[in-house]
This record gives structure tokens, sequence and C-alpha cells, in this order.
């Protein structure tokens, strides 16, 4: 069944009803201010940080779900709801949440009285504005108050959520006008503080959430809102709030609209005072006063509309299939770029106290996003390669707020380095700035030992060529894409990490999938080698990258499929004598794009086994069969039940994988076949078995050995967006970027039909009208530039025209 639909004119997801299967959220903030809101009201807000800069209190894995938001409170009479439904969960006359791009809209009616609050990031100042408009939509005169809540947090989450011996002694607010400042530990360590405002005086607030919720009651059944009076509580220690009322007369049609901002501020330490103990409200007041009239909220939400479709303009696809063209032109893109800016770090399902930044997540992030913004890519690859150390392996995550590497990980995932060399080379692809080469960037953010970038590749590249097994296949290391297959921890115990426990990285465990990424990104450390006329390099590359294509050929073959691994025995993983996991999607994903096996007939062939063992009505599995009891020598990996995450689940990141295999063999009816098996578009009119939003990618579905088969979890935050939107892209569509220019090289549906795209290349906006009169699935019979026939399927670039119209015939 169908929870809303698609608004595509409006950019939009429109859900009619509260009760979706799970929260179904919507990211707010394009630079350092952000807001998680589902479609009732609920989430929390960060500045940079979502660990330690956490701004509003949010409850994650209670009951019920979603416990916490910003929210609104309408008291009329004895009737107290809210306009996104949650929490009182009042029945409504009229609900509806429309999630666009950086923003969400609530509108919810009751008795004639109708509430539409529009929420939104701006693009430029560290704040989140609520446009409130009330509308009396009824023959009477009403008389009702208007609420406003939020609960703060104590700015590091993780220390807010446990620390209370101390946490409970230490709010602090002030309260100017119609203003109340969050200045917890600000007169000690900070020097920073957050503010909720409207743009009305009040006629009373509270700051303490005892006094407004009351001690035994929560924000489904407020005290002081059914008292309907706030207490002008100022918070002493304990839990601090804000929270606003307004009394409000709307005569039969009239209407009103008021402001709410939440913002944040920082101040030099010098300035941080105007008076003894009383916070320099300087930077509040000139943004309150910037946002305090509707007209420039309306300048201020039209600019954040106007720097969506600017942006996603960069990529705009037409077919004759409208899920593909929302997908593509819209929510993949979108997801794209909030999973650059959150990595893995703050969803409703990460928390944003642990992980951070990955260092292999976000190489891969970069690959959905660099057409979108290639001067933030920059800035993020150099990030990342910060926390690499001298010897080329690196940390595994880092903190946004910091750039330091998080110790509590370490290093030692193997795959780690070369995803650095992926991002590099997408990079030059897309902008051909061979200047980021040249870049000083430090070895573990320590200045003193910076080196260009190419020395980084370098270095990635010799790690991988040092660390080899007994098979001269890559060592895992404590593991590699999938952090789950742990082949030399050992964790026998509960608390025991299973990636950190016990020696972690040993001299024997190898892995078939590094292997194959070693091919890929081997060559392309090869290709920009050469670039810069190091062609000695080069060669050295290219030799050490045939040794490994050798070894995979020798000793990483099944009989039917590739292998996933060796453990610390040398005991193969994933192959046919193995009693359980047989056979791993990986491998068979990854190497036939890397061009392993395309010339022997393996990859084909490990493709069909893939279809024929793996693949389901949901989505192509991780492994079969799934374990069915805990395997000390693979980990975590078999610590899941059967049809959950590694263990079986349909884990959708590499999925893609699979589905670019297919397009680069040239069959297109099985490479869109896979595309559309985990596409949200495609999955709507089943959300109730699926559950997830049906408008961004999860990172996994349950596969069929689970009890709830087609399940998704862990939506939004995920490698799935970044490595489907290459696949439909550049794969499916075809259009690739490469280092000498803009290649076309569809593989679709014999049906697909003509279509046409328009991507923005360095600098240059290219029309591109493909036509497939054989309906072939893959395949370019001819090629025109501005009328002129060229040879192949590669444009040639050139700066001389910012318009350049190509015809493609495939054949």
């Amino acid at each position: 069944m169908k929870y809303g639909f698609f608004d595509d004119a409006s950019m939009e997801y429109v859900i009619e009803r509260p009760d979706t299967p799970l929260p179904w959220i919507n990211y707010l903030g394009t630079n350092s201010f952000f807001r998680l809101i589902s479609n009732t009201g609920g989430g929390y807000c960060f500045y940079k940080d979502a660990k330690l800069l956490r701004i509003t209190r949010y409850r994650y894995n209670n009951v019920p779900y979603d416990n916490n938001g910003h929210y609104f409170y309408i008291k009329e009479g004895d009737s107290v709801w809210n306009p996104g439904w949650q929490p009182t969960k009042t029945p409504l006359d009229f609900y509806e949440c429309r999630h666009g791009l950086g923003y969400s809209r609530f509108t919810g009616e009751k008795n004639g009285l109708k509430a539409q609050a529009l929420c939104f990031v701006p693009t430029e100042d560290p704040c989140q504005i609520q446009k409130v408009t009330l509308t009396n939509r009824s023959s009477e005169k009403k008389n009702f108050q208007l609420f406003s809540y939020v609960e703060w947090c104590l700015w590091n989450a993780d220390d807010d959520s446990r620390n209370f011996q101390r946490n409970l002694s230490t709010g602090e607010v002030e309260i100017e006008g119609s203003a109340i400042y969050h200045k917890t530990e600000y007169r000690e360590r900070r020097n920073h503080y957050a503010f909720y405002s409207v743009n009305a005086p009040v006629s009373h607030f509270d700051t303490s959430r005892d006094a407004f919720l009351g001690v035994y009651q929560g924000p489904e059944a407020p005290k002081a809102v059914l008292a309907g009076e706030l207490t002008d509580s100022v918070a002493s220690g304990w839990y601090p709030i804000a929270a606003h009322q307004l009394d409000l007369c709307l005569e039969p049609g009239e209407r009103k609209t008021f402001i709410f901002v939440l913002g944040y501020a920082e101040n030099p330490q010098e300035e941080k005072w105007e008076a003894p103990n009383v916070v320099n409200k300087a930077k509040a007041r000139k943004l309150l006063e910037k946002y305090g009239d509707e007209k420039t909220v309306d300048q201020a939400f039209e600019e954040l509309c106007r720097y969506w479709k600017e942006l996603l303009s960069n990529f705009q696809a037409a077919s004759s299939d409208d899920k593909v063209n929302r997908m593509v032109n819209i929510w993949n893109q979108y997801q794209c770029m909030v999973t650059f800016n959150m990595s893995r770090s703050a969803s409703y399902y990460e928390s944003g106290i642990g992980r951070g930044m990955g260092f292999r997540d976000s190489c891969q992030d970069l690959l959905g996003f660099l057409h979108l913004i290639p001067e933030r890519a920059r800035d993020r690859i150099i990030d990342i390669a910060s926390t690499q150390f001298p010897d080329g392996s690196a940390y595994h995550q880092y903190q946004p707020l910091t750039k330091k590497g998080n110790s509590d990980i370490g290093s030692g995932f193997n795959d780690d380095p070369l995803w650095l060399i992926a991002a590099v080379n997408a990079y030059i692809r897309e902008t051909g700035d061979l200047s980021i080469l040249e870049e000083q960037v430090p070895f573990d953010n320590d200045m003193s030992t910076a080196v260009p970038l190419m020395e980084h590749l370098k270095r990635s590249f010799d790690f991988i060529a040092a660390h080899k097994g007994p098979h001269g296949l890559p060592l895992i290391g404590r593991a590699d894409w999938n952090d789950c297959l742990n082949l030399n921890c050992y964790s026998e115990h509960p608390g025991e990490s299973f990636q950190t426990f016990g020696p972690s990285e040993g001299p024997v465990a190898e892995s078939v999938f590094i292997a194959g990424m070693f091919v890929k990104y081997g060559r392309e450390y090869a290709d920009l080698c050469k670039l810069i006329s190091m062609d000695k390099e080069a060669d050295y590359a290219l030799e050490e990258v045939d040794k490994v294509y050798q070894a995979i050929l020798k000793d990483g073959w099944d009989g039917k499929w590739f292998l996933r691994a060796y453990d610390a025995n040398s005991d193969k993983v994933g192959s046919h004598e193995c009693e359980e996991g047989k056979i791993y999607i990986e491998p068979q994903g990854f190497l036939p794009l890397s061009g392993v096996g395309i010339e022997e007939g393996l990859a084909v062939q490990a493709l069909d086994s893939v279809k024929e063992i793996l693949d389901t009505k949901y989505g192509i599995t991780i492994l079969q069969p799934p374990y069915t009891r805990y395997y000390l020598n693979l980990g975590e990996i078999s610590s899941y039940p059967p049809g959950y995450k590694e263990n079986g689940g349909i884990f959708c990141h590499n999925n893609p994988w699979v589905s670019i295999s297919e397009a680069i063999v040239g069959r297109g009816e099985r490479a869109f076949e896979v595309y559309q098996k985990i596409c949200p578009a495609f999955l709507e009119e089943i959300s109730e078995v699926h559950r997830t939003e049906p408008y961004v990618y999860s990172q996994m579905v349950a596969g069929k050995d689970a009890p709830n088969f087609g399940e998704a979890k862990n939506s939004w935050l995920t490698g799935t967006a970044a490595w489907t939107f290459v696949n439909i892209s550049q794969y499916i569509l075809g259009i690739q970027p490469t280092l000498q220019g803009l290649k076309v090289d569809p593989c679709v549906p014999g049906d697909f039909g003509d279509f046409t795209v328009t991507r923005k290349y360095r600098g240059v906006t290219y029309h591109i009208q493909v036509s497939n009169p054989d309906h072939v699935e893959k395949g370019v019979a001819s090629m025109t530039v501005d009328g002129t026939a060229v040879k192949g399927n590669l444009i040639p670039f050139s700066k001389e025209k910012d318009q350049v119209e190509v015809k493609v015939i495939m054949g």
C-alpha cells in the first residue's frame, strides 16, 4: 500500500497519512547547520558535528518511535493537537507532510483551524526557520493558543546521554523578550550558545522541562499546555527547554503568520560577555532581525529552492520511465548530497555519536556528487587524505568537526587506501583539475609531514602491494569493504569488538575483493601517473596489478564464481567447499566491473551464478546459504540471524556493482532488472512491506531467509546512493566522465526507448540525445557532435563552446 505520492513537478514526496510504517524523514541544511526531521515533526538539529555540537535532544531506540522533536501544540478549548500529528496523536481532519529538497512542509487541520508549518535551513545562516501560518477556515471567531517546544541537548550528545550526575546540575538559560537562550557550559569551556525565538510578543514561556511537561508526563500530554498556560520557568540545573505561548484570536477567514528561528552562534573568547555572566547576543540578535519578517523568510526559502534546482540541473535525464526520471533527476542526487554531508554519522539509525565520517564511506560518497559540487569534493578529498598514515594505511573514521581520526576504531581496514585513489581519479575525470595532485597534504593531520597528494596515492598503492598473503592476494586486515567479515579477530565473548579485539590484523587472511579493487584502482593510479609523466611509476604499478590479476585467476576462482577470501588458516571463504556461505556477492559484482575475468569468460559465469543463487524478487542477497551458527573464524557476519544484514541480507550497496558489471558485459535487460529491484520508486506500492522511505535508498533489505523478507532498514546514509547514481548515470544511461572527456556508452533493455541527458561537464553543458531504432542493449553505431560525425563514442572536449549538441544512435 501507499502512504503518499511523488509530486515530481514540485520535487516533493507528499505523505498523506502520518502513521507511516517507520518515521519517514528528510534532511534540512546544506552547509554547517543541519536538521533531521520526520513526517510528524520529530528529530533534532546540530551544528557541523552531530556528536560534539548537538543542539536539540532526541531519544533513539525508544517507544514510541520518533520520540522528541521540534513541536507545535495548538489548544482550542479542551482540544490539543499538533499540525504534524505527533506527539499528541490527536486525530486530525486533514494531514499532509511534503518533504522537499532541504525543506519540509506540514499541514494539519482540526475543527476548521488550519495550521501550516514550513521548516527549512537557509543556505548560509546557522539556523532553522519555521514559518507557521494559522488560518480560520470556519464561520466563527476562534480563540486558541499556539505553543512551541524544543528540548536542548547539553552539546556533547554522548556525554548528554550518560553523564547525569554532572548534567543534571549544569543547565542554564537566559530570556530576552521572545528569545530563549541556551547557555549551558558557556560560562566555562564553551564559546557558543543556541537560541529559539518567535517574531511576536509571547504571553508566557517555559525553559524548565519539568515545568512544561510535568515530572510524570511526556510530550504527548504536556502539563502546562493542558493547563493552558506556561509558567515562565527559568531552568537552573536539570533539563532546559524552550517553549513559547501565543494567545491568538482569528476572525472567520483570517490568517496570521509567525516566524520561529532556532539558531546557533559562536563568540570569540574575548567577546563572550556583554555584562557579567550575560551572553553577548549580538550575533543572535542580528540573525533574528534578519529573519524577523515574512518577506525575508520567503526570499530565503526561494533562494534555497533555487540552490537545489540549479544544483540538480547538472544532470537531468528524460526517458519514457517516470520512475527512472524522478530518481535520476531528483531523489538519487539529493540523497547523494545528503550522504556527502553526513557520511554515516547522523540518521534515525546512526545516532551521531559513533562513526563520524568514514574514510572508505566518504571516498565512495564522492562518486555520487562530484558532478554537483566539485569544489567541495576537492576539500573533502584533502580532509580524508589528511587522516592517512605515512605507511599508506588510514584511520577508518574521523570526526567532521575536528577532522581528527577516530582512535577507538583506528586503522587496519585494508581496503581503505584504495578508495582514496578511486576518489581522486574520479575527481580528476570530472574536473580535469590536476593541481590537486600537487596539494600539500599531511599524514595524521600533522602539517610538518605534508607531502603532495600524489605521494599519498603512491603510498596507498604501495601499502596494498606490500601486504599480501600466501596466495599473492592482498591481506584483509581487520576487514575489507564488509566490516563484518572478520578473519583475524576471533571475538569469543560479549563485549569484545569484532573488528579490534585480539590480533585483528594477520599475515595470512586474504581478500579476493581487495584484489579486484587493486586491479581497478591500480590501473587508475597508473593512468594518473601517465598523465603527469611518471611513466616509470606507471609501469611499476601495472606490473604489480598484473601480479594480483594472475593471483586471482590462479587462486581466486572457485569453478563457477570468484572466492570471497582466505581466512587466517588459509581456508577458503565463499567457496562451494564451504558448508555455509558458499558464494558472496562482492567479488562477483566488483571483479567484473574492475575488468577481471572479462576476456577469460569468468565474469559472465560469475554473474550467471549470482542470478541463479543470490537473486530474489527484492534484490540480490549478499551471500548464500546464510550462516546458521556463529563461526569464530568469520566473526560478526555469522552473528546475525539468517537473512539479516551481512548474513544473507540484501545489502543494497553492492547490488549496483552487479548491475554495472552486467552493463559492462552488454546485458542491458539484466542490468536494468537489478537496478529496479532495489530502487525505492519502484517499491512505493509495497511500502507496508518495505517500510522505509519510498524516495531514498536503504542500506539493507531482509533477505529470503528472514521472516521479514523485503523489509528495509537503515535508510538515507548508505553508499547505495552514490553507487546507484554511478550505475544509472554512467553505465545504464552511459554518460561517463573520463580523463579525456565524456564518453557515451549506454546499456539498456531493448524496449527502454529513446532518451535524452543534459550533463554539465567542466563548464560545458552537453545536450545528449540517444536513439535506439534497432532496440539493441549496448553499442554505439554513430555519434555526431554539433552536427559533425565523430569516430567512436568519446566526445572531444573543448571549452570554446558552452553548449554542445550530441546525437547518438545505438546499434
